[in-house]
């Protein structure tokens, strides 16, 4: 699958400035991440995370903060650049530069919005199951994080029913 998803990046159009964007988006703990860096390597790509932007307190309402810092600059094919959101430490961190040009894979919830297909050179979603994605994020975050999740994932609910994502993607992978 992998191989496929290439060559549709490759034979994609950039309709970000110079710059093709790839979006792989589902819910939490669907395996987005590990597809985004196979891709990355596979095509030299930048990946620059939603989850360096959204937070426990703010699950889907950070979309402004990509668009002025990541993918308006882009559009204009001058450099991205961003503060990444550090979930321990629940604070902004390190600065992330993003090359316009080239293909830049933006990986997490939400990340093939509405407001953005326009500008997708591809859009990918990641289908798991709600238990297996469940138990992979409390592997990750641990126990405690359980009502964390819970309201995470009936947030994630909501906005995919009403952006209807699913159904606009080009490319469904099975995360499992």
């Amino acid at each position: 699958m992998l191989a496929q998803i290439v060559a549709r990046v490759q034979a994609s159009e950039p309709r970000l400035g110079s710059t093709r964007l790839v979006a792989i988006d589902g819910p939490g703990g669907a395996g987005k991440s590990t597809l985004a860096a196979q891709l990355a390597r596979a095509c030299d790509a930048t990946v620059v995370p939603t989850d360096s932007f959204a937070s426990w307190d703010n699950a889907l309402d950070w979309w402004p903060r990509l668009e002025s810092q990541v993918l308006e600059p882009l559009g204009r094919d001058e450099p991205g650049r961003y503060q990444r959101y550090d979930w321990e430490q629940r604070a902004l961190a390190e600065w992330h530069e993003v090359a316009p040009g080239g293909v830049v894979v933006l990986e997490g919830v939400s990340s093939a919005r509405a407001a953005v297909r326009a500008r997708l050179s591809l859009a990918i979603w990641v289908d798991t199951p709600p238990a297996l994605r469940l138990a992979r994020g409390l592997e990750r975050d641990g126990d405690a994080a359980l009502p964390l999740w819970e309201q995470w994932m009936a947030d994630e609910d909501n906005h995919f029913a009403t952006d209807n994502t699913r159904a606009h993607v080009d490319i469904i992978v099975s995360g499992t």
